[in-house]
């Protein structure tokens, strides 16, 4: 595994290795698992996705695996002892963002009979490969994310700019952006 080539921004640590080699790009259609990678672009906003990788265990514990119906149901109790745990970002934004995502990822779910219809239905269930030739060809956003950005915004989600919401599209293999010598473009 060492010797395979990789995309070159993963190859900081064996954290980085391991979620580009089994998550990264890979298609998620699991509602749990989509919103798991949803609190974890929210909370990553701002900040390195190497710093979120190393405490998404801890965002785990701290979220009830989480278990949006139960996040939609936190009180200010849970907020504040979500805010006193060290093991996660501490940024009262993102933590009452949570909430209000589950709570529109509910909704949504109400609407479309799951969140994997509606976000897929932005690339008509297809994964899109971009087929870039180096990092550089990697874009920040697309008009799909900026689309997706501002109905998820409409719909009441926090800290989904189409920056963070090509990032989820990213991470969840809605977009392929393995470099062409990457061993996974195109796997």
């Amino acid at each position: 595994m060492k010797n395979r080539i990789r995309c070159a921004w993963c190859e900081k640590d064996d954290l980085y290795r391991d979620y580009h080699d089994n998550e990264w790009g890979n298609p998620v259609y699991d509602d749990d698992k989509l919103f798991e990678f949803l609190v974890l672009e929210t909370f990553q906003a701002g900040l390195s996705w190497h710093t979120i990788l190393k405490k998404r265990a801890n965002f785990r514990n701290a979220f009830d695996q989480f278990d949006y119906k139960k996040i939609a149901q936190y009180n200010e109790d849970k907020v504040q002892e979500l805010l006193l745990n060290e093991g996660i970002i501490r940024n009262k934004l993102k933590v009452r963002g949570t909430i209000s995502n589950a709570i529109a990822f509910i909704e949504v779910q109400n609407e479309f009979g799951s969140f994997s219809k509606y976000i897929w239905g932005f690339t008509d269930g297809k994964t899109i490969d971009n087929n870039p030739q180096t990092l550089k060809e990697v874009p920040a956003t697309t008009e799909i994310s900026d689309a997706l950005s501002k109905d998820l915004k409409k719909r009441g989600f926090k800290f989904v700019g189409s920056t963070v919401v090509y990032a989820h599209m990213q991470a969840t293999g809605m977009v392929n952006d393995h470099v062409a010598d990457c061993w996974k473009n195109g796997f």
